[in-house]
């Protein structure tokens, strides 16, 4: 999924500009507090190309426990648009502004879109996690998420892989195979055994 370091924003925002307002790009989309699932409504009657991507959280109401889909990340979510048509995005009222660099709006990777839609249709395991953009670094090697950048982590022997969005300064952590990782030295490539160890 993509040439970045850790996240869809990782390369410097001026080479992420969009070279033709006639092509569709993705774009982060920054909502009212708890309206994400409205705005995504909203997107859906005009037919804009959007994706909100949801996790399942379990919460303990009184005598009973509830499964509810929440905004993986909260505040936002993406549509996919040619940048001429972001008015039609911009005018919703509960849209507060498409993220944006000196007043242009930034395209999100395509590439790593696709790898969230992937990971979420294939019921993988993705939860919010705090900002991280420290620790080591690792690339998946194989598999439907290959390509993707994040920072490993192992929690009670498990290995996740989180991947923080920086103009949203967002992470989220997936459950992984530490056999599909290599480690990454940002300055010479890929470590010389390649081996996550």
């Amino acid at each position: 999924m993509a040439a970045l370091v850790g996240h869809p924003f990782s390369k410097p925002l001026n080479s992420a500009m969009p070279e033709s307002y006639d092509e569709p790009r993705w774009y982060a989309v920054h909502t009212n507090v708890n309206q994400e699932k409205q705005v995504a409504l909203q997107f859906g009657q005009r037919s804009i190309e959007h994706h909100l991507p949801l996790y399942e959280s379990e919460r303990h109401w009184k005598d009973r426990r509830v499964r509810l889909q929440m905004p993986l990340f909260p505040g936002y979510l993406f549509v996919r648009i040619v940048l001429r048509d972001r008015f039609r995005v911009q005018q919703m009222p509960t849209v507060v502004r498409l993220v944006s660099f000196a007043g242009v709006p930034v395209p999100v990777s395509e590439n790593e879109i696709h790898a969230l839609q992937n990971c979420l249709a294939r019921g993988q395991r993705v939860e919010p996690h705090p900002y991280l953009q420290a620790g080591r670094r690792v690339r998946v090697r194989r598999g439907f998420l290959e390509g993707l950048e994040g920072i490993i982590q192992r929690r009670k022997n498990k290995t996740r892989l989180i991947v923080s969005f920086e103009l949203i300064m967002r992470s989220v952590s997936v459950e992984i195979e530490e056999a599909d990782l290599v480690s990454v030295n940002l300055d010479c490539g890929p470590d010389q055994d390649g081996r996550v160890g």
